[in-house]
């Protein structure tokens, strides 16, 4: 019997993500807007929640957790942002003091449901999401860049659904860490877009080491400089 999916969050990700799910499992979407008292959905064995943290979040979070039924697996796309204090290598172990909304989310769903796989993202790219291609910023700190590639998110996703992953905490994040100065230089020039300029230096990378040996994963796209062949 087809393992049944529920996406909630129907946009850049979740839209793709939902195409490649339903060529292996039944799966049904929800945009957060129209998130519903439904029964039906609320009974899928996998919940994947791909919203952004804007407008009630943590108060959308407990209605998902409330509506799911207990044995429900909850699949949290987050964010790498919740490193934002570190300066250093991190991996999942590091010990996060300052606490932002991100995070907090991860503590409620956690809290309330049994079943919670974690998967931090890295500043998400492909396709329209060009490094580089920015409407309101021209000037950034340079340093390795934590990017992961939309068709990698996707793949880990549906890779961890099939081995049954229903625990734990990941980082999603490309292998390959080149600076952001590299990566804005070689898009600038690709893609014709105005340089800016850099101001100050990062030294956070983000290992995904844990990913890779859990799931034995070769990334499609494990350097940030041909993430837009």
């Amino acid at each position: 019997m087809l393992k049944k999916i529920g996406i909630i969050g129907y946009g850049w990700l979740g839209k793709p993500l939902a195409d490649e799910l339903s060529n292996s499992f039944s799966v049904e979407c929800f945009s957060r807007e129209t998130i519903t008292n439904d029964a039906s959905f609320w009974q899928n064995d996998t919940i994947v929640i791909a919203i952004n943290t804007k407008d009630n979040y943590l108060q959308t979070l407990q209605k998902i957790a409330r509506l799911t039924k207990p044995t429900c697996n909850i699949i949290l796309m987050s964010s790498t942002s919740v490193y934002r204090e570190f300066d250093e290598e991190i991996d999942e172990g590091a010990e996060i003091t300052k606490v932002a909304l991100q995070k907090e989310a991860e503590d409620l769903i956690t809290s309330l449901k049994t079943n919670v796989l974690i998967l931090r993202l890295g500043g998400l790219m492909g396709d329209d999401r060009i490094s580089g291609k920015w409407k309101n910023i021209s000037t950034f700190s340079d340093g390795p860049v934590n990017y992961i590639h939309k068709q990698d998110v996707i793949n880990i996703t549906k890779k961890m659904i099939e081995n049954s992953v229903t625990k734990g905490v990941y980082n999603l994040v490309a292998p390959e860490h080149p600076l952001r100065s590299e990566v804005h230089k070689k898009n600038s020039k690709d893609f014709g877009l105005t340089l800016g300029t850099f101001d100050g230096i990062t030294r956070r990378i983000v290992l995904s080491e844990a990913l890779v040996k859990k799931l034995n994963y070769s990334f499609v796209y494990p350097n940030p400089l041909d993430m837009w062949k």
